[in-house]
Formats: C-alpha cells, structure tokens, sequence
C-alpha cells in the first residue's frame, strides 16, 4: 500500500472508466442545473426552456448515482467471489469509498435539481399569477 492520502480526487483516478464518465456526467448535470436555474432567474418575464431538464434531474440524478454505486458493488462482489481469502479492510476501502461517492453526488445532483427546479417554479407562479 502507498502512504497517499485518498482523496475525491484519486477516487475519480482509480475508478473504471464507465465510472469515472458517470462521475463527470453527474457534476456536469449539476453545473448545468445551476445554469439552467439562473439563467431563468434573471430572464424576467420570458420564461422558455430548461424546466424541463431541472424536472428530469430531480429523480435522474439520484438513479444516475445508485446505478454507477450498484455498478461498483457489482464488481466488487465478482472480484471478491475470484479470490480465495479476504483481503483485508484497507484493499476494500478504496471500492467502498467509490461507491459512497456515487450515492452522495447523484444525491447532491438530485438535491440541486430539486432546489432549482423549485426556485424556477416559485418565478413562474410570480410572473403568472401577476404577484
């Protein structure tokens, strides 16, 4: 074992590839959901695009993380079940750390859409109903 601190960072660098997309794809989606949220926000009256997306990331981000979480699970278990002992916590660790990462930014992704797409909602309702 190195004596390198794990870090989010050698999470991302150690995690298979199909991985390491889902990683990029969730804080991308995030990113965008903050965009998307201001950009509304601010454009006054008009009030085209976007809702759409905040609305499919609500419940997208949240299953984007668990697939990629259950994913990681998958091929921990295939690995474990192709060795004869068990390693010990500090080989494994590393998996966990993967897949707890998962859930907690497809969490926050889901978090993010739900806190924009309200925000958006509450504008429209204000321009609409005239308040």
């Amino acid at each position: 074992m190195s004596n390198t601190p794990f870090t989010p960072v050698t999470i991302f660098l150690d995690a298979a590839l199909p991985v390491q997309f889902l990683i990029l794809a969730l804080l991308i989606a995030t990113i965008a959901a903050i965009v998307i949220c201001l950009r509304k926000l601010s454009q006054g009256p008009r009030l085209a695009g976007g809702s759409a997306y905040l609305k499919g990331l609500r419940l997208g981000g949240p299953l984007a993380g668990f697939v990629g979480a259950a994913f990681g699970g998958l091929n921990m278990a295939i690995g474990l079940s192709n060795v004869g002992t068990l390693p010990p916590i500090a080989v494994l660790a590393p998996g966990y750390a993967e897949i707890m990462a998962l859930i907690l930014l497809g969490l926050i992704t889901g978090s993010v859409a739900v806190i924009a797409n309200w925000a958006v909602e509450a504008r429209i309702d204000r321009t609409v109903l005239g308040e």
